[in-house]
């Protein structure tokens, strides 16, 4: 997975009030968590998190979060979720946890569709139910994203978690049986010209 380095500061006091003025100054309040690791408050800048999710729009990526007080320290982290204003859209809280090599980390990946399902081209709509797996595995295994070809997929065709390939130590933590995607048959069409023509009769 892809790496990114993110200049980040250690917050003394939380609260709303301590939130707001660090949006004001650009910044977002952040948290960062995890086995073994004390919850530490932390702000990164607005600007520099903003190029980067949009750099790499749609990848799982690796945080090195780094502080400098009198010396430089780093701790590897994974977003795990942020929030988002109701209004301005803009990200107002972000959450980190941590990870130690060697140890496993679930997570959810984004999956990638590829390809054109044979069902469309026979007036078939695809339905996508899940967008990402919940997985487990190393860091050094965390995938960017998983692809996932659907282009055989026909009319009534169901494509489930466990019809999905993974990468090699990488575990699937989602119902094998949970749907993932279909290809359903158009509504309203021929049955419904059927009906309408014997109410006309």
């Amino acid at each position: 997975m892809r790496q990114v380095t993110l200049s980040a500061i250690k917050r003394e006091k939380t609260g709303k009030e301590v939130a707001k003025k660090l949006r004001k100054q650009g910044l977002i309040p952040a948290i960062i968590y995890g086995p073994d690791f004390d919850p530490l408050p932390i702000a990164v800048k607005f600007n520099e998190l903003e190029s980067i999710l949009h750099k790499y729009k749609g990848e799982t990526l690796l945080f090195s979060l780094e502080f400098t007080n009198g010396q430089t320290s780093k701790v590897q982290a994974i977003l795990k979720e942020y929030q988002i204003h109701p209004v301005t859209d803009k990200i107002i809280h972000l959450d980190f946890v941590a990870i130690k090599e060697g140890e496993t980390i679930s997570l959810d990946i984004p999956l990638e569709f590829i390809g054109r399902p044979v069902g469309i081209t026979r007036g078939g709509l695809l339905e996508i139910l899940m967008h990402d797996l919940t997985i487990e595995c190393l860091p050094a295994n965390i995938p960017d994203k998983i692809r996932v070809d659907i282009s055989n997929l026909d009319v009534g065709d169901v494509l489930h978690v466990k019809d999905i390939k993974v990468p090699e130590g990488v575990k699937v933590l989602d119902d094998p049986e949970e749907t993932v995607v279909t290809i359903v048959a158009e509504r309203g069409g021929g049955e419904a010209e059927e009906e309408t023509e014997s109410t006309l009769e």
